[in-house]
Order: structure tokens, then C-alpha cells, then sequence
């Protein structure tokens, strides 16, 4: 697997993602590969978060290299990852696109073993460009 790229989260989202790691009754791999990217993020205020970064409840637009598909997803706390388009950050690919900005690739590795490229092409809503703190 190729090295992991640079990225930055907010101070905010840094303290609610402990938390919810805090909480869970079981630490399992989703919860380590989350724990893993917080521990090599640069923390930022949330006043100072550039557009084209993912942040938590993102909708991102970003392109899986090997098969040219292109997917729409939203970056969600757990308890909102049933709704369609939602994806968890605790799965595999939530936690790989956090702290993403736009033009980067993450590689990461899908349910059966697959390992996959994924490169962030835009960020089409961000929390903190629209002046949403609250979640």
C-alpha cells in the first residue's frame, strides 16, 4: 500500500470523533483505522478550514481509479450512516476520506481484501463553508 497522504481535521471534529471512540463497547478495526488518521492529522480551528477539505457530514464527489466509477457520499457519524449515500466513518472508506482535499488519492482497502484508489474530485457541501457547526 502506498504512503498515506497529508490531512488536516478540525479542533471540533477531532473532540466529537474521540468521543464517539470513546463510547463504542467494542474497538474494532474501523474504530483503529479512525484512530490511526486522527493520530497523523493537523488540527486546524474551524475557522480555518480551506474549501475542498472533508470534514464530518461533507457530500464529496470522488472517483474510484480502477473501474472510472464515480460516487456521491456523505461523511456521517454512525448513527446516520443508514441513509443512502451516507457512509460511516467508521468504515473503511469514511475514515480513508476524512481530512481529504480536493486532487488527492487515498488507497484503501474494501470488504473482501480489494484494495482500491480513490481520488477526491470536489467537495460539493462542507459544513463549515456554510457555517454549520452544530454537528
Amino acid at each position: 500500500m502506498t504512503s498515506a497522504p497529508s490531512i488536516t481535521i478540525t479542533r471540533l471534529d477531532l473532540q466529537r470523533l474521540e468521543r464517539l471512540l470513546d463510547s463504542l463497547e467494542e474497538f474494532g478495526p474501523g474504530a483503529a483505522a479512525l484512530q490511526a488518521e486522527l493520530d497523523r492529522a493537523e488540527v486546524i480551528g474551524h475557522d480555518q478550514v480551506p474549501a475542498g477539505l472533508v470534514t464530518m457530514n461533507s457530500r464529496v464527489h470522488c472517483r474510484e481509479e480502477s473501474n472510472g466509477k464515480d460516487y456521491h457520499l456523505t461523511l456521517v457519524y454512525p448513527q446516520d450512516a443508514g441513509k443512502d449515500g451516507c457512509v460511516s466513518i467508521l468504515a473503511p472508506v469514511g475514515s480513508a476520506l476524512l481530512g481529504l482535499s480536493v486532487g488527492q488519492h487515498i488507497d484503501w482497502i474494501a470488504p473482501g481484501g480489494k484494495e482500491l484508489k480513490l481520488t477526491l474530485l470536489a467537495v460539493e457541501y462542507q459544513p463549515e463553508a456554510a457555517g454549520e457547526y452544530s454537528r
